[in-house]
């Protein structure tokens, strides 16, 4: 028993919900970033909580938006799926607007997180932002980390610069490992082809950080987690870990739609996947998708609970959503619950929740622009775009 419980007590994380791009609109009108679907059942932040629970992390500190948790808690529930409802562990939420409050009121900012810390008793904390695809090993992070002998380890890919976000930061290192300057993208006055993105995973020294947060706070640092923890990279001993597997950043409808799409290339799938550590979402109780006699499947994926009469082609399908005879359906992610008339034709496209499609309408994009249809819409004529 004393040994489970050094442990569970080894690590605990903190996950930023902070970052929303009007890129994203109108995906992101009504729901956070984080809660975005993806591959037909998960939402983007089952990995980042697959990658603390297969850390065996129990102790869990949220920062998020206010006015944007609806959907976030309806996706988590109690926490059963991640084991987050179990003796001994424990979540907290904090909202990012009253960091930003306390600070303009000339308060010390920091304080609920250091509150955690100090609380938690873990030996280390893991930071994870948002926005990033990945099925990252927090225990290989780890190892590295101390290793090292670390006060903080950021984890990296090196990217194509077309994946990279105007405001994502770039880590310049040194032959050994060792970072040696942090930049915005954006500031970046030479552009190359392949960058060290920082992914937004870090794994700090909970003495350190905590000791690091309340110098921070009494000299005016950035009240984001994410920027705080890269404007310490240089000032610590820190080092950073090469991730390898497959990620997706997501800031834009152009690389949603890219990051969905490559599920349907075995080799992303399994690597994001069927990796070494499996990644959980929350678990439905319905019936198996009903495909009649008279549907045609090529190369796509399903939810359960759908019912399709008609031609699916390369594309993805969410729960209990209805595609009637003689529908084609090519290209396209439609999320839960649509529903798509006899011979409508949708292509390049992304339809969000509940969206209606009436018999014989057309709405087609391109590869790079997909016509996206908002939540509950009823579309009654053709939609072109792209």
């Amino acid at each position: 028993m004393k040994t489970n419980k050094l442990l569970n007590n080894k690590m605990c994380a903190i996950i930023g919900n902070e970052h929303e791009y009007n890129g994203l609109l109108p995906l992101t009108s009504n729901r956070p970033l984080s809660t975005l679907y993806f591959d037909c059942k998960y939402r983007i932040m089952d990995f980042a909580l697959s990658s603390v629970v297969n850390a065996n992390i129990k102790n869990v500190f949220m920062i998020m938006n206010e006015g944007r948790i609806k959907s976030i808690f309806d996706h988590l529930g109690g926490g059963r799926e991640w084991g987050l409802d179990s003796i001994g562990s424990y979540q907290y939420t904090s909202f990012y607007q009253d960091i930003l409050r306390r600070k303009a009121e000339g308060k010390t900012y920091f304080d609920d997180v250091i509150d955690y810390l100090q609380k938690s008793k873990a030996t280390y904390t893991v930071f994870i932002s948002n926005k990033i695809l990945a099925n990252v090993d927090l225990r290989a992070v780890l190892k590295i980390h101390q290793n090292q002998k670390n006060a903080i380890t950021a984890v990296f890919k090196r990217v194509k610069r077309e994946d990279i976000a105007n405001d994502d930061q770039i880590l310049e290192l040194s032959e050994n490992g060792a970072i040696t300057d942090t930049k915005k993208f954006n500031d970046l006055s030479d552009k190359d082809d392949i960058y060290n993105l920082a992914m937004g995973f870090f794994i700090a020294n909970t003495d350190w950080l905590i000791n690091a947060l309340y110098v921070g706070q009494n000299a005016g640092a950035s009240t984001s987690i994410e920027e705080f923890l890269i404007s310490e990279l240089t000032k610590a001993k820190a080092s950073a870990y090469e991730y390898t597997g497959y990620m997706s950043n997501i800031y834009n409808i152009k690389n949603y739609y890219k990051a969905n799409m490559n599920m349907l290339d075995p080799e992303k799938f399994n690597s994001l996947l069927f990796s070494s550590q499996k990644v959980i979402t929350r678990t439905k109780n319905e019936v198996a998708t009903y495909f009649s006699a008279t549907s045609e499947i090529c190369l796509s994926q399903f939810a359960t609970g759908c019912i399709i009469r008609g031609k699916i082609d390369h594309s993805l399908i969410s729960r209990r959503s209805l595609v009637e005879t003689g529908a084609i359906v090519k290209d396209s992610i439609i999320m839960g619950s649509a529903n798509i008339g006899e011979n409508a034709i949708i292509k390049y496209a992304i339809l969000d929740k509940n969206v209606r499609v009436d018999p014989g309408v057309k709405i087609e994009g391109t590869t790079d622009k997909p016509v996206v249809i908002e939540k509950n819409k009823h579309i009654t004529a053709d939609v072109f775009g792209g």
